[in-house]
């Protein structure tokens, strides 16, 4: 965590000039954006990092939504003069008219979290932030703090973004720095310049962001002159955010979970779950299997086999299955409880099986696929699948620490790109199943010629 205190002159901006003036960095591009969504931390936040973006994409007849988390009541702690009820009054009325300033039609919500407090508060957070995700138009563009900003509510507010983000269909992110620029070195500068998206600012813009700041009163002139009171963002420290250029970063991308960490999950449980035991498991799979269109298949590719007791089952339905499974431990258990399956060692989507497939399945497999990742399972399958096959999709929906992204949001790409419309669709609050079908398929009763 970095340590910074704001009343120290800071990084004189003038010496990032320089060094901003010799990045080279993608421009920030809202072309095909639906919507966006800014999370602000502190009311003076959305308009220090991504002001000029706000009014750009308002400008542009884009819906922009602010969600504010805090009041910012907190900004003078040590004031002789004001409560932090006060403040918390004052910096409402601040944060209203810094958006009119910024575009009349930006909407915004508060959620009302006290100032400091977004780690022990992290599930409104998240909550606030997919209520928001929920009324906007996709593909969404979310804007949120740099999770390296050093400010433990920019922290929290960033990491959120990152999570929420990554498992929701449509929506992409950036994220602005306000600190960093304060308390970084460019001479050896701490962020992630290599992933920096720029947003050159038409003169017109500038100026309103200029008057929104203005419009903080609070924050950038004195409460008195009382020691305690002094501006939290001087002129030396608002020239860094007055510049005719934004910047922001886009996330690190995610990885798929690795081999690695599987080979050491089968090594400490070498049945991997308790597939066989487990109602649970064995309910979801009779579920799984109950859902099959067909009563018979000719090939079968199960991706993500683990120890193959699923893979013996669909043996039974299938005249040849392929199980594939990222670890080689629970492949060796796989063909002993299947030994009419044929079994391969894959990292998928990359070593991806040769062949044709009339039924494929991914079970608990997808959320441990990065977003790029689980695109190209989806194009694998629907590049190798008959045109009278499906795809039969079931994951857990609650939390799991080694997932990089969740049930719900794989099932919602998965309905994302595929191109016809589920012929099942299974949800509990303990699991999703789809079973998305080729071209050639048609219901079950007509299929037995029960209906024409």
């Amino acid at each position: 965590m970095v340590s910074f205190d704001h009343r120290e002159p800071g990084t004189d901006p003038a010496v990032w000039t320089p060094f901003l003036d010799t990045r080279s960095a993608a421009p920030v591009d809202l072309g095909g954006i639906g919507s966006v969504v800014v999370l602000a931390p502190h009311p003076d936040d959305e308009t220090l990092g991504a002001g000029g973006l706000i009014a750009t994409a308002a400008d542009a007849g884009l819906p922009t939504h602010v969600v504010l988390l805090t009041r910012g009541e907190r900004s003078h702690p040590d004031s002789p003069t004001t409560t932090a009820s006060e403040l918390a009054t004052v910096r409402d009325d601040e944060f209203t008219r810094a958006l009119a300033t910024l575009h009349p039609g930006v909407t915004a919500s508060s959620v009302g979290i006290s100032d400091g407090g977004t780690r022990e508060h992290r599930d409104e957070v998240t909550d606030a932030l997919r209520r928001a995700l929920d009324d906007a138009a996709r593909p969404t563009l979310v804007v949120a703090p740099w999770r390296g900003d050093g400010h433990r509510d920019h922290r929290i507010a960033g990491e959120v973004a990152e999570a929420v983000t990554a498992e929701a269909a449509g929506v992409s992110l950036l994220t602005y720095p306000i600190w960093a620029w304060h308390w970084d070195d460019p001479s050896a500068s701490a962020q992630p310049w290599d992933r920096a998206r720029v947003l050159p600012l038409a003169d017109a813009v500038r100026e309103r962001k200029r008057a929104a700041l203005d419009a903080y009163a609070s924050q950038v002139r004195p409460l008195s002159g009382a020691a305690g009171d002094e501006a939290i963002i001087d002129d030396r420290h608002a020239a860094h955010h007055l510049r005719s250029t934004e910047w922001f970063f886009v996330p690190e991308p995610t990885a798929s979970r690795s081999r690695e960490s599987f080979d050491a999950h089968y090594e400490r449980k070498p049945e991997g779950w308790d597939f066989e035991r487990s109602w649970y498991e064995r309910r979801k799979r009779a579920v799984t299997l109950a859902a099959l269109p067909r009563e018979r298949y000719r090939s079968a590719l199960e991706l993500g086999c683990a120890t193959g007791v699923l893979t013996a089952a669909l043996a039974e339905r299938a005249d040849a299955v392929l199980g594939t499974d990222i670890s080689a431990a629970p492949l060796a258990r796989a063909a002993v409880r299947a030994p009419g399956a044929r079994f391969v060692q894959a990292s998928l989507p990359a070593e991806w099986p040769a062949g044709r497939w009339d039924l494929v399945v991914m079970s608990e497999v997808g959320y441990y696929l990065s977003p790029d990742d689980l695109d190209e399972t989806i194009d694998r399958v629907l590049g190798s699948l008959d045109d009278d096959g499906v795809l039969v999709a079931c994951h857990w929906r609650h939390p799991d620490d080694e997932a990089v992204s969740s049930g719900d949001a794989v099932d919602a790409r998965l309905a994302e790109r595929w191109p016809r419309p589920a012929l099942v669709r299974h949800v509990e609050p303990d699991f999703v199943l789809s079973v998305l079908p080729g071209p050639g398929v048609v219901s079950v009763a007509r299929a037995e010629g029960l209906v024409r």
